[in-house]
């Protein structure tokens, strides 16, 4: 059955419906809906929810929720999320699996509270220190969001690593007819390292795997790039939009890249040659969906609600130097078909720069 649900809100129950029982969190524009939600909806499934006197203790306690085995969320924006990083790193560190949403705001520092996409080098090259990832996921839509939720707990149960779900203000806000999954239950104490209590086995411990658990350096080293080659490998996801005869093709995620498909269709009644790969994993970026170019293809567009551009530097990366890479990053604006035809125009007539 298809309701009508705001993003964040839509979130907060695809995550109780797959079984998360444990939230702690702090309130910050625009993902205080989450704080709100998951405080009277985990009462009625038997769950905890703690607002923590900071983002720093809220990190803390899923830290140790989820080494008790519990699915756990927990989810910021902007300030706050730069304030669970050294948590962030903690959890890698230990190998344990979690959840957080970061929906992102604009700006440095406190910024404003409108929609943006400027937190990607945070949470696609870490915020912490060390040798790590999470597993980012980016939905372009409410129901994208909802259907990622359960997915991402699967895959950081599957590689004992922290998931983030990254979208946007505008996405968190918006209301659109979804369809919800029906409800799981979790069992915490089906993993062997999670901590059970004593109850007459030996007292467990969760520590940083770095120094306590692997035998000698070689082994925890190996450790990590078996993992993550893991990750590189098998759990790439993407959409490719009209890309076959392309030339040029746009790379857009999250709510630009709907902006930027409703373009394309435009552009393309015009005689414009235009398609668009849309990132679905910004880690592990998508590289395979660039392994094969039309080769009357012109050049490659990285669109981004960022001031600098951010995702342009993977996209270089994944083109490999085969063809030119354009940069358009738009600040915290939504360009309309219009502007974003014109500089598509620009770009094929040899305009624009490439970086």
């Amino acid at each position: 059955m298809r309701t009508l649900m705001k993003g964040n809100d839509a979130v907060s129950e695809a995550a109780i419906r797959a079984g998360c029982r444990f939230f702690s969190g702090y309130p910050i524009t625009p993902q205080s809906e989450i704080v709100e939600y998951m405080s009277w909806r985990l009462d009625e499934v038997g769950g905890s929810f703690v607002q923590s006197e900071s983002e720093l203790s809220g990190i803390s306690m899923i830290y140790g929720a989820a080494a008790c085995g519990l699915r756990t969320m927990g989810s910021s924006s902007g300030p706050g999320f730069d304030l669970i990083q050294e948590g962030i790193g903690y959890i890698v560190s230990a190998e344990l699996p979690t959840l957080l949403v970061d929906v992102v705001r604009y700006g440095n520092g406190l910024g404003e509270i409108v929609p943006a996409q400027s937190d990607y080098w945070q949470v696609v090259k870490n915020g912490a220190h060390g040798d790590y990832h999470c597993l980012v996921f980016a939905p372009a839509s409410v129901q994208e969001a909802v259907d990622l939720v359960s997915h991402a707990y699967d895959k950081s149960e599957e590689y004992l690593n922290p998931a983030i779900l990254y979208y946007d203000g505008a996405i968190g806000q918006m209301m659109e007819p979804i369809v919800l999954p029906e409800m799981k239950e979790h069992d915490p104490d089906q993993f062997a390292w999670s901590i059970k209590g004593r109850g007459g086995e030996p007292q467990k411990q969760v520590t940083s795997k770095c120094y306590y658990e692997y035998t000698t350096p070689e082994s925890y080293v190996e450790n990590l790039r078996t993992k993550y080659a893991a990750i590189e490998k098998n759990e790439q996801m993407w959409e490719s939009y009209l890309t076959e005869d392309a030339d040029l093709i746009i790379v857009a995620y999250g709510i630009m890249s709907r902006t930027c498909k409703e373009a394309i269709n435009v552009a393309r009644k015009q005689g414009l040659k235009v398609g668009m790969i849309r990132p679905i994993t910004l880690y592990p970026y998508p590289v395979n969906a660039f392994a094969s170019l039309p080769d009357n293809l012109k050049g490659v567009v990285s669109v981004e609600m960022s001031a600098l551009g951010q995702m342009v530097e993977d996209v270089r990366l994944a083109v490999n130097g085969r063809k030119p890479v354009y940069n358009y990053a738009t600040g915290k604006m939504i360009p309309d078909t219009e502007e974003f035809i014109s500089y598509v125009k620009n770009v094929l007539e040899g305009k624009e720069e490439s970086v």
